[in-house]
């Protein structure tokens, strides 16, 4: 079994968030900010969010704020934010740290399983996508510049699997 099932980050409200629950699922988890040039892509996530409403596709937004003090509010913030500018529905977790001591598990597991460019083993801006199978498997790492739209040729070819 995949280690991303192990994995238990928290939702907004604190409360534990099992990837046990998405086995079976292509999973898309995005490092998300409010004031970032790449905000914009709230739009596209929650248009593939949409479109793979009624497959076994699940998007996951989190939250963090070391890259420019992008992603400054609290939890409810945020989610006001997102629902308010960008009609989010999918999940919109806990505000995390993606990158040093701190960093979240979720995110030491993904940048363990696909480095960045250069083999760097570090999320360079807020933005960065990684794509995960059916089986918990890490398949992609997409950054920032990378519009969520172009995304959804891999989620079928995984979906097809």
């Amino acid at each position: 079994m995949s280690k991303f099932y192990e994995l238990k980050p928290l939702d907004a409200k604190k409360q534990a968030y099992p990837f046990e629950e998405l086995k079976g699922k292509v999973v898309l988890i995005v490092n998300v900010a409010s004031k970032c040039g790449f905000t914009p892509q709230y739009k596209e996530l929650e248009e593939l969010n949409k479109k793979y409403a009624d497959k076994d596709v699940q998007i996951l937004g989190f939250p963090c704020n070391q890259f420019g003090g992008q992603e400054p509010g609290n939890a409810e913030e945020i989610a006001s934010f997102c629902t308010l500018n960008y009609g989010v529905t999918f999940p919109v977790l806990n505000k995390i740290e993606v990158n040093g001591d701190n960093v979240d598990p979720v995110y030491k597991f993904l940048k363990g399983e696909k480095s960045g460019l250069l083999g760097l083993n570090r999320i360079k801006w807020n933005f960065e996508k990684f794509l995960v199978d059916k089986k918990g498997n890490v398949v992609e790492r997409y950054s920032s510049i990378t519009k969520p739209s172009s995304i959804a040729p891999k989620i079928d070819e995984l979906l097809a699997q």
